[in-house]
């Protein structure tokens, strides 16, 4: 039977952000037309923030909608795999799989 055991360290706090944020993603619905935002620039009236529209194509993305993900920003697909990159190199040292 394979023993897993895991080392927690401070930097892991970043590698839980992020998943974090992608399952919020994920689990949220892109069709939603209003909702609560923190953002600056939608505050201020602004239409267009690059960095709504890199979570919203995010969501679009997990949801499967890829022409709308790509409208909505090019840069969703590669933002995915380079925080998941990320989150496997910070986690990788600290879980081991013994038997």
């Amino acid at each position: 039977m394979k023993r897993v055991t895991y080392k927690y360290r401070n930097s892991h706090l970043e590698a839980y952000f992020w998943l974090i944020a992608l399952v919020s993603l994920a689990l949220s619905s892109p069709d939603k037309a209003t909702h609560y935002t923190l953002c600056i620039f939608k505050n201020l009236g602004f239409d267009f923030c690059p960095g709504c529209g890199l979570g919203r194509s995010i969501t679009f993305l997990f949801h499967g909608q890829f022409v709308e993900s790509w409208q909505s920003h090019p840069l969703a697909l590669l933002a995915v795999v380079i925080l998941l990159y990320r989150c496997f190199k910070l986690l990788k040292n600290d879980i081991n799989f013994t038997t």
